[in-house]
């Protein structure tokens, strides 16, 4: 047995932690699934974004600072460690929203050289959360598919022109902190009990695109903005933090 060669997987997902994912179940065959967290600072507290974070916790502290809250992307060596042990990769990054996409393609890069015969494919999902995790399964079903890493490159980028990310905010406390949004609006939004409805841009940008009064109206809202964006069926993921109320009244539409 010591003389065997080690055999590595024939494939990685990788995704950094703004996809939600913390573990994968029902990996395709010869596939592992790696999640790189990145790392969010509220206050003088780092907070690793992984399966351990206390997220009420986190959200606790960071309602009570005063201060804006800041994430910090992986690093090209977190990333260069995530490759190792596979021929075939593909990593989901957050894009737009952080430097997570640059400094994967850095490490894919160093990699290579080092490997040359390994393929690695970066995508720049230009979102993060439902669409990433979309993004994902969708990856995962591609391997299971038996398909070569030309083929799971074609099919992604495909499906990733298909997929969208809606979002409704009841609270805007970070955005106001970040100078995002004025506090005279953050406290109109918190006094009026406004939710804000919202997407995520073919650039990665959030856009506003309607406010509506109280949970039952921006919950119509959402569901409004889902068919003007072209959904006539499939599957819908939804992330969310303590909130089963929205997602039952949500599914009843």
């Amino acid at each position: 047995y010591a003389n065997m060669r080690y055999k590595p997987m024939k494939w990685k997902i990788i995704a950094d932690s703004g996809c939600d994912y913390r573990s994968l179940d029902n990996l395709a065959p010869d596939t592992e699934f790696v999640s790189v967290p990145l790392t969010i600072q509220v206050g003088e507290t780092i907070y690793r974004d992984d399966a351990q974070l206390n997220i009420d916790q986190m959200m606790d502290e960071m309602y009570a600072t005063t201060t804006a809250s800041k994430s910090a992307c992986p690093s090209p060596d977190d990333y260069m460690k995530s490759f190792e042990g596979a021929d075939n990769i593909v990593v989901t990054t957050t894009g737009t929203l952080s430097g997570s996409y640059n400094s994967a393609k850095i490490a894919k890069k160093m990699y290579l050289e080092e490997h040359p015969n390994s393929k690695i494919h970066v995508i720049d999902s230009l979102s993060a959360g439902g669409e990433v995790d979309l993004i994902v399964r969708k990856l995962n079903q591609l391997l299971a598919e038996g398909l070569d890493s030309d083929q799971v490159v074609d099919a992604i980028t495909d499906y990733q022109s298909k997929t969208k990310l809606l979002f409704v905010l009841a609270k805007v406390d970070n955005l106001v902190k970040n100078s995002r949004l004025s506090k005279l609006i953050g406290t109109v939004v918190g006094l009026l009990n406004i939710r804000m409805v919202g997407k995520v841009s073919h650039t990665g940008t959030l856009e506003l695109l309607q406010r509506a009064r109280e949970q039952k109206k921006a919950i119509k809202a959402a569901f409004d903005e889902l068919i003007k964006a072209g959904y006539n069926g499939g599957h819908i993921t939804i992330a969310h933090h303590n909130n089963e109320k929205f997602i039952k009244q949500f599914s009843e539409n």
